[in-house]
């Protein structure tokens, strides 16, 4: 596939829309009616564009990307399997900020997707709400949610990567590194709290992001799989 040349999006304000890329129509309308109820609850705009095949995808996102903040992508399409819409979809638009969503609940997949340019691996196997905590991190429901990521251009966000002792990578902020060193020290949400001067309920936030991110159910599973 070609590569599309990207124009300067308008900066006046950030984009917070929300692109859904996935072919079950029952998937689509449960994140549509998800966001548009934490929206609606915290007074946010928040357009989301709905897409059933990569090309659609395509399209909407050259027409919209400057009302777009995130593109939820999924692995399965009619036109594309596997990681080749993914592939894809960064060579027409590699500043995209896109989250790959699958039904295969798959940890190892999380270190390929993210190698690839993808900000996170997020299963649709679990609670529909865990991707609209994902979607919270970003910001996309106001400032107050969002974990410490900085714009830096359109775009474009400040990270680290993460070096893991079994030799994952991943893009972390600086306040998820460090949430989650605590959390593989034992550290309980009240005791990061107390640390890091923030409160229980944004450590709770930090800590679902970083389970979602590295693919796992739970904070043993997260300290299981990097030990």
């Amino acid at each position: 596939m070609d590569s599309v040349a990207e124009l300067p999006a308008p900066t006046t304000t950030a984009a917070s829309g929300l692109l859904v890329v996935d072919d079950h129509d029952l998937v689509r309308l449960g994140l549509l009616t998800l966001v548009q109820s934490h929206a609606a609850d915290t007074g946010q705009d928040v357009p989301v564009f709905e897409a059933r095949t990569l090309a659609e995808a395509l399209e909407l996102y050259r027409e919209q990307r400057h009302r777009i903040g995130l593109v939820l992508l999924d692995l399965h399409l009619p036109d594309a399997h596997g990681m080749s819409g993914l592939d894809d979809f960064l060579r027409a638009w590699p500043r995209a900020p896109v989250v790959v969503l699958s039904g295969v609940n798959d940890p190892g997949l999380v270190r390929h997707v993210v190698a690839r340019g993808a900000l996170a691996y997020l299963p649709k196997a679990g609670d529909l709400q865990h991707v609209i905590g994902f979607i919270r991190s970003r910001g996309t429901f106001g400032p107050q949610d969002r974990l410490d990521i900085t714009p830096l251009g359109p775009d474009q966000t400040t990270l680290s990567t993460w070096h893991g002792a079994n030799g994952q990578r991943l893009s972390l902020t600086e306040r998820q590194t460090q949430v989650l060193e605590w959390v593989l020290a034992g550290a309980s949400n009240r005791e990061i709290a107390t640390r890091a001067h923030l409160s229980e309920g944004t450590v709770k936030n930090h800590v679902s992001a970083l389970l979602l991110l590295f693919g796992v159910r739970s904070r043993a599973q997260l300290i299981s799989s990097l030990r």
